[in-house]
């Protein structure tokens, strides 16, 4: 494992970080849930390769992620690691709340104290709220207390609220959605820069937006195999992140041990100025193919769910998306077919339903990172798979 600087902070992190966000899962009686065994055993195989930095969050798998991280960190892997988890800026509504979110994940993490707790998906608005709240200042009493160590917050906004959110306090940490197609999406690279050049370490997520990069169309694999330097799809992703000396950690949610291998081995021959013109030029071409390519920015984060009427909004957006892609239409229409149409087979437990069941509330709206208006696309998402529309009528070239 390499290691790098953490900001302006005294220690070393890991160049891959895990994120406990995409754990992995398993279906009984037609429900999934997280598999509690293969997680442990993941994340503690990931440790054992040298990640020392392990990132979760109160909403994570409807809350289970923070309790089975806790688990893995037992036997004394606590001790190895730097843990970060996030305050719920958004259901926060009272100062006094603070205290007891705080308290609470300590107790699901079993540990006394955490190295780095983050303002969760902090933007424009929240900081209003964080302002109106006070909530800087109990950050800072939790720090003094020995509850945390720094003090941050990931972000999903425009890159003046990202510069604004940064200028507001003296931050030790900053998380940010950063890959080769989102160099001027949210924060962008401007932000990335900007925060780095303010000693703040810079902690990269998406490095593979949500798996897209992983799994690419033909011809971003024809771009691939004709470079000099042969590289995974994953490889490609993860190299430009650690190419640029203003990364100090890129977070991966890594949900089998096959990832974790692949993702520690990546790692291992990481390196700031690593890849020269060629690899940027194959880079750059690989980031057009992929943004003519993808119709809707969805990254599966989950953050919009569950859904009130049922639907499973990130499986619909990846079955449009992989019509773009060129994936089998009989496949992608199975796929759809698949998922509910009807009240009678949904399972709001374990949300099912396919586009047709949006009811348009818009609940799912503000929460998206993305900013993506999720009923239009979904009403799109049930006209071109659902109805076999063109795609050319709802997204031209």
């Amino acid at each position: 494992m390499k290691y790098r600087k953490m900001g302006s902070l005294d220690w070393q992190v890991s160049a891959l970080g895990f994120g406990c966000m995409r754990l992995p899962t398993k279906k009984r009686f037609l429900l999934s849930s997280v598999d509690v065994d293969e997680s442990i055993r993941i994340l503690r195989r990931g440790i054992d390769l040298g990640v020392n930095y392990l990132d979760t969050a109160w909403p994570y798998h409807l809350g289970a992620s923070e309790k089975i991280v806790g688990q893995a960190l037992q036997d004394g892997y606590r001790e190895k690691v730097r843990l970060v988890t996030k305050l719920p800026v958004f259901v926060v509504r009272k100062a006094e709340q603070f205290d007891k979110f705080l308290e609470g994940q300590l107790e699901k993490l079993q540990t006394d104290y955490l190295d780095v707790y983050l303002f969760h998906a902090l933007d424009s608005g929240q900081l209003e709220k964080l302002k109106r709240l006070r909530l800087i200042d109990k950050m800072e009493e939790a720090k003094d207390k020995g509850l945390i160590k720094h003090i941050g917050f990931s972000f999903h906004d425009t890159l003046p609220a990202f510069k604004e959110i940064v200028d507001y306090y003296d931050w030790d940490v900053v998380q940010i959605q950063y890959n080769y197609m989102d160099t001027a999406v949210q924060a962008g690279t401007e932000g990335l820069v900007y925060a780095h050049e303010k000693g703040i370490a810079v902690v990269v997520m998406e490095p593979v937006k949500g798996g897209k990069l992983a799994n690419p169309p033909s011809e971003a694999i024809e771009i691939m195999d004709a470079a000099k330097n042969q590289r995974s799809p994953v490889d490609w992703a993860l190299q430009f992140l650690w190419n640029r000396p203003e990364v100090s950690v890129v977070i991966s949610g890594m949900g089998s041990m096959a990832m974790v291998e692949e993702n520690c081995a990546s790692a291992d021959r990481s390196g700031i100025d690593s890849l020269g013109p060629e690899d940027a030029e194959v880079i750059a071409r690989l980031a057009q193919v992929f943004r003519e390519k993808i119709l809707v920015q969805c990254t599966s984060c989950g953050y919009c769910m569950p859904c009130p009427s049922g639907v499973d909004i990130p499986q619909n957006f990846a079955i449009l998306n992989s019509v773009s892609f060129g994936d089998r239409l009989r496949s992608v229409r199975g796929a759809y077919k698949r998922l509910a149409d009807s009240e009678k087979k949904l399972d709001k437990r374990n949300p099912n339903g396919n586009a047709s069941m949006c009811i348009k509330c818009g609940k799912c709206v503000p929460k998206c990172p993305q900013k993506i208006d999720i009923p239009v696309e979904l009403e799109k998402v049930h006209a071109i798979v659902g109805e076999r529309k063109e795609i050319s009528d709802y997204y031209p070239a």
